[in-house]
């Protein structure tokens, strides 16, 4: 089972850019359907954005299509979300997750994610005015 560790989070002003990484140990990676999670302070944990280990394909949340894209560099073992036009809205505790046992068109259907093998601990992004 692989161990996740999310980077990239800090202060940005609205409009801005961040890239958050989300580095992953072990050799199975590839093997592994990521997914990018946000929870925003008194709100639930919602999916963003999330990406197919067999075939790469992706889901996104309707309030990031178009702003956020994710990827992931199997040979480096990392996820990305490279987060642009950034509002306030987007503040939030930012998680990476994996597992095996699904693709990103159903973590986008699926309302409890709690089922979703490996977590990470979350990096902190704050868009300010």
């Amino acid at each position: 089972q692989v161990q996740l560790v999310e980077s990239g989070g800090g202060l940005v002003q609205a409009g801005g850019s961040l890239r958050l990484s989300c580095a992953a140990s072990g050799r199975t990676f590839s093997s592994y359907t990521m997914g990018w999670f946000r929870q925003a302070p008194g709100k639930e944990r919602e999916l963003v954005a999330a990406i197919s280990w067999s075939d790469s394909s992706t889901y996104y949340a309707d309030s990031v299509k178009g702003r956020f894209t994710i990827s992931r560099d199997n040979a480096k073992n990392t996820l990305y979300l490279l987060m642009n036009s950034l509002k306030l809205e987007d503040t939030a505790v930012y998680f990476c997750a994996a597992d095996r046992d699904t693709t990103a068109q159903t973590m986008g259907v699926t309302e409890d994610h709690r089922y979703l093998e490996v977590w990470g601990q979350g990096t902190l992004v704050t868009v300010s005015s």
